[in-house]
């Protein structure tokens, strides 16, 4: 038998898949002079010119010395410790805290509301999904919100909040229907 009556299917396959990768790959190398003429195009353009360094402005430096003039860079003594009995308003400290009180006002979210009139109770739901039924006097909020006036699309409250010197101020809040 002679060795050319032996070529099977495979071989012949195999062989025109290499004679195509060999063509594939001959007409990658085609030529790279358009590649190289742009490249060199492009390095010798100018770049556009980059702005000088702005001026360094020079301070002058100020050394506090004791002589009788408060350093403005430290609190006094005075100013942490509160300056006495404040007469205005302060958290109930002694009531118990009410399940709305654990999360930030603006995490709640008023939902509806039932009743009408002075009898009107706002449903509110808070993060975990969960609705409760608020009441005027009712608290709620981080700041010792206290719930004053209750809407049919809204919730009005009077917060509390630290002024900063120890004492602490109202602030207005309110929860709108559908906010957030």
């Amino acid at each position: 038998m002679s060795r050319f009556n032996a070529i099977r299917p495979t071989h012949v396959a195999r062989l025109l898949l290499m004679l195509g990768a060999l063509l594939l790959l001959a007409g990658c190398t085609r030529g790279m002079s358009d590649l190289r003429d742009w490249v060199a195009q492009e390095k010798s353009k100018k770049g556009a010119p980059i702005p000088p360094l702005p001026v360094i402005k020079t301070f002058e430096t100020f050394q506090y010395s004791d002589d009788g003039k408060r350093d403005p860079f430290s609190a006094s003594t005075a100013e942490l410790q509160p300056s006495g009995p404040s007469n205005g308003p302060r958290p109930d400290e002694g009531r118990a805290k009410e399940p709305l009180e654990m999360f930030a006002l603006d995490s709640l979210k008023m939902v509806g509301t039932v009743g009408t009139g002075a009898g009107i109770e706002a449903l509110v739901k808070d993060p975990g999904g969960v609705i409760h039924r608020v009441h005027a006097n009712e608290y709620m909020g981080q700041n010792y919100g206290r719930v004053t006036d209750i809407a049919e699309d809204h919730i009005d409250l009077v917060e509390l909040v630290s002024n900063g010197n120890g004492g602490w101020m109202e602030r207005s809040a309110s929860i709108g229907l559908g906010d957030k």
